[in-house]
């Protein structure tokens, strides 16, 4: 059971770091930067149009699956999660691709809380918290791996960082079918607010237009404030919604929970710096320093390789340590990697000295953050809640990604190469503010006595 939900979680957090890898060489074979053809920004929404379809969906297919059950919304996730991946590598267009990648992103969406709600319902209450920690730190796994398989990958053709998801993916379906057992639904379960969903989809996708968009319109033109105003007016009438619906994507009275509540505005700034911070650092080597895949794939996964070490030692030496604590610790030490890349880095290459040692400083400060993010979120969550918890924490991961690979082509704009270096400066720095920001948010993932860690009057 344990290698099966991890296996999807596996498949879902790997497809982000070889796709970033990849991302350049998509960009080129598909024609981007040629007169007629698409732009770096348009290529952004490979990234970003997973991400938002992610967010939008995790939480109402959490929900789906208290109704008609966990095992059958798994074993559908990881079947059109696979099939979409093969549509991916088939895709000769950037915005097939982009569609496709959605599709993806459904199948992700479907398998990746019931991953976790099938583990938490196989373990007694005193090993969830190990159980989630567990589930939260194979995404450290996946970040150690995934650079060096993308660029191996990649080295072949970019349409095999698609490809390898299809016989993982064959084998977790298989493997589900006979180990994961059916269990009790709830017949009488309300349907999930998919309007809501796709209002919040809706707010994501016109922020991330708007700040995409904003170096070729003007931060103060039309379009860019319309496509604002426009996301303002959806997230708004998504909380309107929420308030009143009787399935809403995320339930106020989750947010009533202390620890929660800032446990999700915690991931969220966390993964606004995580996801800018990793392309970032893909991109200078590629366009600046004239690195090929495979090399940025093998310069790239050194950071990444400390993240599972520093959770597991973690656990060792510091087992009653407050989740709370650890993500402050965490998100100042990113920070502080962030600031000496926008420092040191330059064009001329130095990876032992520049790159190297920030991106170490980063894979410790990851592994003391991110697992403790998902564990502290969910830790005070009754049982039936903790599936629909982790899909909002997971929804506010992925919102993260949005905004900061938004950001990133806010600043960076149609430049690539040494012409985009300013920018590529400026969003670290921003990177490491918003890390500031979400060291600030995980002081208030302090647990509280009761009421705050017994929700389950408020949540009934």
């Amino acid at each position: 059971m344990l290698l099966v939900t991890v296996g999807a979680a596996v498949l879902s957090s790997l497809d982000l770091f070889v796709v970033n890898v990849a991302f350049d060489r998509i960009g080129r074979d598909l024609g981007v930067g040629l007169p007629d053809g698409p732009t770096p920004g348009d290529l952004s929404w490979v990234l970003n149009g997973y991400a938002v379809v992610v967010a939008a969906l995790m939480v109402p297919f959490g929900r789906l699956a208290d109704r008609y059950g966990r095992r059958r919304l798994f074993l559908l996730g990881v079947a059109v999660f696979t099939l979409a991946s093969a549509a991916c590598a088939l895709s000769g267009d950037v915005w097939v691709l982009v569609v496709f990648r959605a599709l993806q992103a459904v199948g992700a969406a479907a398998m990746t809380p019931t991953s976790l709600g099938i583990l938490l319902a196989a373990l007694p209450p005193g090993r969830r918290l190990v159980g989630v920690r567990v589930w939260a730190a194979v995404g450290a796994v996946a970040a150690a791996i995934g650079p060096t398989v993308g660029g191996l990958l990649t080295e072949l053709s970019w349409r095999w960082v698609f490809v390898i998801n299809v016989p993982v993916g064959l084998l977790i379906l298989v493997a589900a079918a006979r180990v994961v057992r059916d269990e009790p639904v709830d017949d009488d379960a309300p349907t999930p607010d998919l309007l809501g969903a796709t209002l919040i989809a809706g707010a994501g996708g016109l922020l991330a237009l708007g700040l995409v968009k904003s170096h070729e319109w003007g931060w103060t033109g039309g379009r860019t404030w319309a496509a604002f105003g426009l996301a303002v007016l959806a997230a708004a009438l998504f909380a309107w919604r929420s308030t009143r619906h009787a399935s809403p994507v995320i339930d106020p009275a989750l947010l009533r929970v202390r620890t929660f509540r800032w446990s999700v505005l915690a991931m969220f700034l966390f993964n606004v710096s995580f996801a800018a911070n990793l392309l970032v650092g893909v991109l200078w080597m590629q366009q600046v320093w004239g690195y090929g895949v495979l090399r940025t794939g093998l310069a790239v996964a050194l950071g990444p390789l400390l993240v599972p070490v520093t959770t597991v030692l973690t656990q060792r030496l510091l087992p009653r340590a407050s989740p709370s604590r650890l993500v402050t610790a965490g998100s100042v030490i990113c920070a502080l990697g962030c600031t000496v890349l926008a420092i040191r880095m330059g064009e001329t290459p130095a990876y032992l000295t520049a790159y190297l040692p920030a991106w170490l400083i980063g894979g410790i400060g990851v592994g003391l953050a991110l697992p403790n993010l998902m564990a502290g979120s969910t830790h005070h969550l009754p049982a039936p809640m903790a599936a629909t918890g982790s899909g909002v924490v997971t929804m506010a991961r992925q919102i993260g990604f949005v905004v900061g690979i938004s950001i990133l082509f806010a600043l960076v704009g149609d430049h690539v190469g040494a012409a985009a270096i300013d920018g590529f400066r400026q969003m670290w720095v921003v990177a490491a503010l918003v890390l500031l920001m979400a060291a600030g948010a995980a002081f208030g993932m302090r647990a509280r006595p009761a009421p705050e860690t017994a929700p389950e009057g408020a949540l009934a």
